[in-house]
C-alpha cells in the first residue's frame, strides 16, 4: 500500500544541541505536495541518538523461569527502575554483538544462545534511532561486571511471572521494558 501523499521532504537541517548521549537538530521539511500549498519549510525537532540493544536474559532456576535484571537510578524520573540489561551500540558494532556485550558488562552473564526478537523506533515522532530487542538463553555467569564509570547497577533474578504482573507499576516503569516483555511473551507463555 503506497502512501506517497503523506511523505514529507526534508530540505535541510541544522544542529542546535550536542552532548555525549544525543544531538538535537532542526529539520526543515516541506509537507506532501498533494496536501498543502505551503511554500516555506516547516521546522521540526529531531533527536539523533545511537541505536541501542535491550536484552531479555532468561534462566531456569529451581524449575522456574527467571529474568536477569538490573536495578538502576534513572535521572529523568528521579527514581529507581528495575530493567532488562541494555545500552548503546559501539561504532560499527552489530546489533547481536552489542546485545551480548551489554548483557555481559552489566550482569557478568554471557549467553550461549541469543535471538533477535524485533526492533522499534523508541519515539518516531522525534527520535531517529532504533532499539533492538534480543532474547538471551543458556547463560553462563562469569561473576564480574564491567560497568562504565557512570553506571551503577545491581543485578537480581526475578521470576517471569512477577515481572509480567508488575509491568507498568513501580519499579517496572520503563516503557521499553514493557515492549521487551511483550516480545518475549510472543515466544513463550508469560
Amino acid at each position: 500500500m503506497k502512501k506517497d501523499n503523506l511523505i514529507w521532504t526534508e530540505k535541510g537541517r541544522k544542529q542546535v544541541f550536542d552532548c555525549r548521549v544525543f544531538s538535537v537538530w532542526e529539520s526543515y521539511c516541506k509537507p506532501p505536495v498533494s496536501q498543502s500549498d505551503q511554500d516555506e519549510p516547516l521546522v521540526f525537532s529531531v533527536i539523533d541518538a545511537k541505536d541501542w540493544a535491550i536484552v531479555v536474559p532468561v534462566i531456569e532456576n529451581a524449575g522456574k523461569k527467571q529474568f536477569v535484571m538490573v536495578w538502576q537510578w534513572r535521572h529523568g524520573c528521579h527514581c529507581l527502575s528495575l530493567e532488562f540489561p541494555g545500552g548503546v551500540f559501539e561504532p560499527g558494532e552489530k546489533p547481536q554483538d552489542a546485545a551480548a556485550r551489554e548483557l555481559y558488562e552489566e550482569t557478568g552473564y554471557k549467553p550461549e544462545k541469543i535471538t533477535k526478537l524485533g526492533e522499534f523506533s523508541p519515539n518516531p515522532a522525534i527520535m531517529s534511532n532504533k532499539v533492538h530487542f534480543f532474547l538471551a538463553e543458556d547463560l553462563k555467569n562469569h561473576g564480574k561486571q564491567n560497568l562504565d564509570k557512570d553506571e551503577y547497577v545491581e543485578v537480581v533474578l526475578v521470576d517471569v511471572e512477577e515481572v509480567s504482573q508488575g509491568m507498568g507499576k513501580p519499579p517496572y516503569i520503563h516503557a521499553l521494558m514493557g515492549t521487551a516483555l511483550a516480545l518475549y511473551c510472543q515466544t513463550t507463555v508469560c
